[in-house]
């Protein structure tokens, strides 16, 4: 029966639409509709599928639909209606149930094996193929009206428009059916041959004689109730309704595909990062854009052979940690950013950049931002009171922190608190030297022994022009090492005494040789205002070439500038003026229009990036300077002069003059440079003995700076668990550069000793506790026995005012005091002005350097209104005593000179923020406009600090809110209408220049009230 067997697929939808119910398309056939032929084909069929024929047909894969998660999860239909799904299988099953068995088993069948083969052979099957359900029936049937044979074939559609939270059921019930299936084939592969025979010898009438077949079906359905599965019915139930209580997950097309674009992203990302190369492009594994910018921005064509060298170490192609150093003026920060856009474009991690000032954390930005803008990083500055801790999460934006030494530590322990330092790629130290320099060293030793402590994926790269004991480091670091002499252009030394000019050279017996005498006419006036022959020396460059002179103080650096401003020959040009302002200095004023300029910390930070930018433009052909600008930007000079070998009152060391005579020498524009180091005949032995000998060791001052260094440290580490007993305490300090030189820094105590006594201090203090108290007794034997293993048991953990501290890194040495201070504030803080709060946030340690003019302190003291002495007389000082200082008397009461300083520069900072003017209050206190600037910026930053502690401690909750503000105010330094301007991104730098007054004179008139506008009388 050719026609018979063809089939008419149709698509069933659960939806309600227009189709013959589930027992019409299943109803048993009748003896005439089937024919030997069909009966044959249907037992190879049977065969085929029991051994997993391949050619057994499926449907093919129907896209999946967007599901609304507020739909229905059974459609439109009552999941336990008698119009339901479930009821229609439940009648097809019931039916099923009665159909003719014997066409197909042996009575000698296990039950179990002849239900399953049951289900089977009647083609009621179930196949879910990944998310979609194939329902398929090879049985031919014929409905009530007379409809031809119809072989249902609904395959993916059946549950096309089912909840998507059924796909797991289906998925779970091919798994049970496959485990059915080869569980039934090695029984069929047994049986085959009798299940043969015995279907061979059933005679074709045997069809005909159904009352035979139902007393067969119903000894089959009486066995199989014992032990077969559950009927389909209860499954779809128990099934639906676990469904129906989970959240339904919603499928949509574009959002599948988002999500296989992404994770093909990931795991060519994934593949690029577990690669050997990380080779994404020509330039040093960077895109060839990389390249285009340098030339564009710094005008760099090509690297010098030893940036090419040391960019293809083997070292850094492992990304192991390195140490580098040549001579100032070598090209040494061009490799480091190379190295810093490898990390943050091609292994996708942020990156760390450690500056010693804040005007190089900000030229460095300045430089980096375009970079970051064209290649699609971020360029982040933590200097001063600027900087977010933690920093902001970034998922696909990298970011490079550009941070001074004090920031980077804070950075780094934000991190390892939130468990983010493997996100940190790279971390670069420029002047790795600053490691022994007091407290700042020991801040930054710190901040490196920690990621090494911390993280393993973390690589450091330290650069320097001035180091010497490198070994140490290397340990310290677990560094490689890479050094060269390059210089880009010669630099020539030599030393004046008298008249005579001599070169340093090495072969020489006394290590110099004479060159010439100079040949300029003084005149008698001259001589006596120039006994060291500057003006000779200067106008031997300029105004041709540039020339920097360093000068032993501030003052030296005006002094000089009157002695050369008649030589002056280059013209002026015409917008520097504009650049300068109307609040120039008088010795500005006079040298500027000459090309003539002094620069120190007595400036602004706006006055020196002005001059700083009109020397390296041209504009200014000479600079007077202290030793603070070798170590800060970069102004190169075809000669530098060092006015005398000293620093104050310090002779100079090798480290020092090696950096200013570093500046000598312009690449690409000077083909040699040369500097020039002033001698009087006293300082001959020293000045010899200055340019023969090698450089300064590196030590750590982790210890020699108690309260910043070692005890913060042991604070921190217990802060954020790094390390919590004392054996981890003691082999932390054990990888630090401390514990590298151990031998050579310690020679009464032993490292175990000052360890346990550093965490005794702390505990005593009440920032540390732990359960058992330290004795000397025990400390002696420990010191006998290293391998106790009791001792290093011990352990510590933070208190809050340990965690206060810490949180908001105030130095230890005053953290009690401040303690003290703000308790005693709340027992009378006055809020009728800021005075009170401005004293609390007043820097300890600028107030033990100041030195007040008292007629100054006793004049601004009976300015104040009765509510701001009112602060004075609570901290502790009294108009007695300021007058009797004024007047010169003596006074027997003793009065904490540290509390009376801080309150005067308490004063300064209440005017500045009044008045707004730096210039205007440098002038009332008679302060250098930079010294009051730097008081500002430190303000600002000890008034964070203090927000911080108080966070930790509810006790000082009140000055939560009244510390956010003030700390913008001191940042700021504005009027408070201009605060939430001065917050905008971009706007703060447009204020800092002339733009500034004229908007505040525009807020004024804006707040003026009208000339005719009625008086409000007061009540």
């Amino acid at each position: 029966m050719d026609e018979g067997s063809s089939r008419i697929r149709r698509r069933v939808s659960v939806r309600k639409r227009n189709r013959p119910s589930l027992e019409i398309l299943f109803a048993a056939p009748t003896a005439d509709e089937l024919q030997p032929g069909d009966d044959k084909k249907e037992q190879e069929e049977e065969e085929e599928m029991a051994a997993g024929s391949p050619r057994r047909k499926t449907v093919g894969v129907q896209p999946v639909e967007n599901n609304d998660s507020e739909e229905d999860m059974f459609g439109d239909y009552d999941s336990f209606a008698e119009n339901s799904l479930i009821a229609q299988v439940d009648d097809l099953e019931q039916k099923y149930m009665q159909l003719p068995e014997n066409r197909k088993h042996d009575t000698d069948l296990a039950t179990e094996d002849l239900c399953s083969e049951n289900i089977r052979h009647n083609q009621l099957s179930i196949t879910t193929i990944g998310s979609f359900t194939e329902l398929k029936t090879d049985a031919h049937t014929k409905n009530q009206s007379g409809h031809e044979d119809v072989s249902i074939e609904p395959g993916a559609d059946l549950l096309y428009e089912l909840p998507s939270s059924q796909v797991l059921y289906f998925e779970n019930l091919q798994n049970s059916s496959d485990e059915l299936g080869n569980q039934s084939t090695k029984e069929r592969d047994w049986n085959s041959s009798s299940h043969k025979t015995m279907n061979e010898e059933l005679p074709q009438n045997s069809i005909e004689q159904p009352q035979q077949n139902d007393e067969f079906s119903s000894k089959v359905r009486t066995s199989s109730d014992v032990n077969r599965r559950k009927s389909l019915k209860d499954h779809l139930k128990s099934a639906m309704t676990v469904n129906a209580k989970a959240q339904i997950p919603i499928f949509s097309r574009t959002k599948q595909l988002k999500e296989t674009h992404l994770s093909e992203e990931i795991n060519v990302a994934k593949k690029t990062i577990e690669s050997s190369s990380d080779d994404v492009g020509p330039f040093y594994s960077l895109p060839s854009k990389v390249r285009d910018l340098y030339v564009q921005f710094k005008g760099i064509e090509k690297l010098y052979e030893w940036q090419h060298t040391c960019l293809t170490l083997n070292s850094v192609q492992e990304r192991k940690n390195l140490i580098y150093s040549l001579p100032t003026s070598g090209g040494k920060t061009l490799v480091a950013e190379i190295l810093m856009l490898q990390e943050l474009l091609c292994r996708r991690k942020d990156v760390l950049m450690i500056l010693p000032y804040v005007a190089i954390v900000q030229e460095k930005i300045s430089g980096l931002s375009s970079f970051g803008i064209e290649l699609g990083f971020f360029v982040e500055e933590y200097a001063g009171s600027k900087g977010k801790f933690p920093p902001i999460k970034r998922r696909e934006k990298k970011s490079l922190y550009i941070a001074t030494i004090e920031k980077g530590h804070g950075l780094v322990n934000s991190l390892i608190e939130t468990g983010r330092i493997s996100s940190l790629g790279l971390v670069v130290v420029d002047e790795l030297h600053m490691i022994a320099e007091g407290s700042r060293g020991a801040v930054l030793e710190m901040t490196l022994a920690k990621i090494l402590y911390t993280s393993k994926t973390t690589q450091i790269i330290g650069m320097s022009a001035t180091l010497n004991n490198v070994g140490d480091l290397q340990e310290f670091l677990q560094a490689e090492y890479y050094t060269s002499q390059f210089r880009p252009v010669e630099l020539k030394e030599y030393l004046k005494i008298n008249d005579a000019i001599y070169e340093v050279d090495s072969k020489a017996e006394n290590g110099m040789t004479f060159s010439r005498l100079l040949n300029y006419k003084y005149s008698d006036a001259l001589k006596k205002m120039d006994p060291d022959h500057l003006v000779a020396l200067v106008t031997e460059v300029i105004p041709n070439n540039s020339c920097l002179v360093f000068c032993p103080t501030k003052k030296n650096c005006e002094n000089g500038l009157s002695e050369t401003q008649g030589k002056r020959k280059q013209e002026v040009i015409k917008n520097l003026k504009s650049i300068c302002g109307g609040n120039l200095c008088p010795v500005l004023k006079r040298t500027v229009p000459l090309g003539v300029a002094y620069h120190h910390s007595g400036l602004t930070s706006d006055e020196r990036k002005l001059l700083e930018e009109a020397y390296s433009t041209g504009v200014l052909c000479l600079l007077t300077c202290t030793s603070t600008l070798a170590a800060g930007v970069n102004l190169p000079a075809r000669r530098v002069i060092l006015r005398a070998p000293y620093v104050a009152k310090e002779f100079l060391k090798r480290s020092q003059y090696k950096q200013m005579i570093g500046r000598a020498g312009r690449a690409g524009i000077d083909s040699a440079g040369e500097s020039i180091l002033i001698l009087q005949e006293k300082d001959k032995p020293q000045a010899l003995e200055l340019i023969s000998r090698p450089l300064e060791n590196c030590y750590s001052h982790l210890v020699q700076e108690f309260t910043k260094g070692i005890q913060t440290l042991f604070l921190s580490l217990i802060g954020l668990k790094i390390a919590t007993h004392l054996g981890d305490i003691y082999h932390f300090m054990s990888g630090t550069l401390f514990g590298v030189q151990q031998k050579i820094l310690l020679k009464e105590k032993s490292l175990w000793e000052i360890t346990v006594e550093s965490l005794k201090y702390l505990t005593e203090k009440g920032l540390l506790q732990n359960d058992t108290i330290l004795t000397e007794k025990g400390l002696t034997q420990k010191d006998s026995s290293c391998k106790s293993e009791e001792w290093f048991q011990y352990s510590f953990h933070i208190t809050k005012l340990g965690r206060a501290s810490f949180k908001g890194t105030i130095d230890l040495a005053y953290c009690d005091i401040l303690y003290r201070d703000l308790q005693k504030g709340l027992e009378g803080l006055v809020l009728e002005s800021l005075l009170h709060l401005i004293y609390l946030t007043t820097p300890y340690d600028m107030a033990s350097q100041c030195d007040p003019d008292w007629m100054i302190y006793f004049k601004q003291f009976n300015q104040l209104s009765p509510a701001e002495q009112n602060v004075a007389a609570l901290v502790g000082v009294s108009e007695n005593y300021i007058g009797k200082k004024a007047s010169g008397q003596a006074i027997k009461k003793t009065v904490d000179k540290d509390i009376v300083n801080r309150l005067y520069l308490s004063f300064v900072l209440y005017a500045l923020l009044k008045e707004t003017s730096i210039w205007s209050v440098s002038e009332k206190f008679n302060m250098p406009r930079g010294y009051v600037q730097s008081l500002l910026t430190a303000a600002a930053t000890f008034s964070c600090c203090v927000l911080h502690f108080c966070e930790e401690l509810e006790e000082f909750w009140v000055y939560k809110a009244l510390l956010v503000e003030l700390t913008k105010k001191l940042t700021y330094c504005v009027k408070a209408e201009l605060i939430p301007l001065m917050e905008v991104t971009g706007v703060l730098e447009m204020l800092l220049h002339e733009k500034a007054e004229a908007l505040q004179e525009e807020v004024e008139e804006l707040l003026r009230l009208p000339a005719d506008f009625p008086p409000v009388e007061k009540a």
